[in-house]
């Protein structure tokens, strides 16, 4: 299955964080996943960057000349889930 064109050009689903928005980090000297993700947000969705990293180590070889696979992993952070307000009011804060 092939993706949509607007959903084609954004690296990071998640956030919503355009192909654009990478390459102008890369080319400010952005060349770790992490520096990456700090400037752009990639890889801080629900997914925490499960699909898009992979996308980004490519992009920072292609675009600023360092070996992906000598990237260093981006840090780790635990699983996020999503929690409604109404979820988050009808705990019993006395259990």
């Amino acid at each position: 299955m092939e993706l949509p064109d607007r959903l084609r050009d954004y690296v990071c689903r998640c956030e919503e964080i355009p192909r654009s928005a990478v390459s102008a980090a890369i080319q400010e000297g952005n060349l770790t996943l992490n520096d990456v993700k700090r400037r752009t947000r990639a890889g801080m969705g629900v997914c925490q960057g499960i699909f898009c990293l992979r996308t980004v180590a490519e992009m920072i070889e292609a675009e600023g000349g360092v070996d992906a696979d000598s990237l260093e992993p981006m840090t780790a952070r635990p699983p996020a889930r999503l929690v409604t307000l109404g979820s988050l009011a009808q705990l019993n804060p006395e259990e």
